[in-house]
């Protein structure tokens, strides 16, 4: 049955995107060959909402306390944006290298995950 998933991110700096995977964040990553990085995520979940729009398919982060973990982020010298809250969770995001947006929150529901 199923074991794991694999998430994919498109970057248009995809080398300086897998630096801030490792170096950032910490994740630790095998070589798929290459110099192609598969990193290892923590524990994850998976949702499915109703939409009346084209299907669509989005990666957030989760952490226990999103102040601590942007000013992490925020000391290493990348941009966070302010914690928006939300019924379900408290949001923000980082700019990544590249410039994409990477979603992070604190959940304010139950896990699945168990984390």
């Amino acid at each position: 049955m199923i074991n794991g998933a694999h998430v994919v991110l498109y970057s248009q700096d995809a080398e300086a995107d897998r630096a801030f995977l490792g170096d950032v964040l910490g994740f630790s990553a095998v070589d798929a060959g290459g110099g192609w990085l598969i990193f290892k995520l923590p524990p994850a979940e998976v949702a499915v909402h109703p939409t009346a729009d084209r299907p669509q398919h989005e990666f957030y982060l989760l952490c226990d306390d999103l102040e601590a973990t942007l000013a992490a982020v925020a000391a290493k010298g990348f941009v966070v944006a302010p914690i928006d809250e939300q019924r379900w969770g408290r949001l923000s995001s980082i700019t990544l290298p590249s410039g994409a947006q990477q979603p992070i929150y604190q959940p304010l529901h139950p896990v699945a995950h168990g984390g």
